[in-house]
């Protein structure tokens, strides 16, 4: 016991301790018909803090729900992401110290086999869309005045809108990260507009000892994720998040908009919203 207390000092002692985001968690999930609930009650009592910010490095979570008149805004229809364009009711998306993505890493494969093996896994559910994923950029409404970044998980945020873009190649990915940050994103995020920011990532592979039943990650080298976070509930302003898809294409001819989908914030520690994703 009393080395494996040295190590804990030893590893505190040296390497990044930043307080910006390096990488993300980005996991959008779809409980099995009839284990809402379940699912729910073992997410919030127990894998949201074993599986998750227990973990060193990871500094801040949260929880997002797509309730079904949520699910019935998302768009385009045939997606690259979900199929059906509606599954992944519950999205988590968790914050990771710059520098030590490879060091929460190693330790989120040894927890989670330690966690399957003790039976403290939630089988009946389905991975639409997971995978930790590289900072790449933000954008904000409010300039200097308003929350950044590192803070988003924490500011009481009404909803959440993430965003999935595809492109044809690796060049073309960032020449349409240039865009988003240079023009794109900007436009989008003037004085008014319901979205206080944007923050960008790039998706990272998987190691290759992951869990089985999460999917290996498409379009390392071609995607892009975005996180719009807004003051407003989705579903009142909506209408500033239509049209995504045109908008993209003809900044950068062959990127595609491959998903749009609302959240609102769950209520830790409670089942609010479970009976209305069906």
């Amino acid at each position: 016991m009393t080395d494996d207390l040295e190590q804990y000092a030893e590893l505190a002692s040296r390497g990044p301790y930043g307080v910006e985001i390096g990488s993300a968690l980005i996991t959008m999930v779809e409980p099995h018909p009839g284990h809402e609930y379940g699912y729910n009650r073992w997410y919030e009592d127990d894998h949201f803090y074993a599986g998750a910010m227990a973990m060193p490095w990871m500094f801040a979570g949260r929880r997002w729900v797509a309730t079904r008149d949520l699910q019935l805004l998302r768009y385009p229809e045939k997606s690259a992401v979900a199929e059906p364009v509606g599954a992944g009711c519950y999205l988590s998306v968790y914050w990771i110290t710059e520098g030590r993505q490879d060091d929460h890493m190693r330790w989120t494969v040894g927890i989670n086999k330690r966690l399957n093996r003790d039976g403290r896994v939630y089988r009946d559910r389905t991975h639409v869309f997971t995978s930790f994923q590289q900072h790449a950029g933000a954008a904000y409404r409010d300039g200097a005045a308003g929350p950044r970044d590192k803070h988003a998980l924490d500011h009481p945020y009404a909803g959440l809108v993430l965003e999935v873009i595809d492109t044809e190649s690796a060049e073309q990915r960032d020449q349409l990260l240039d865009w988003l940050l240079e023009r794109g994103l900007p436009a989008k995020l003037r004085t008014g507009s319901p979205a206080a920011m944007c923050v960008v990532f790039r998706p990272l592979p998987l190691p290759v000892d992951k869990m089985s039943y999460v999917k290996p990650v498409d379009g390392t080298d071609t995607r892009l994720t975005l996180l719009w976070f807004l003051q407003e509930d989705p579903r009142g302003c909506w209408d500033a998040f239509t049209g995504l898809d045109a908008q993209v294409a003809a900044a950068v001819p062959g990127a595609r908009v491959e998903l749009v989908a609302p959240f609102v914030p769950t209520l830790p520690g409670t089942d609010t919203y479970v009976d209305q994703l069906r």
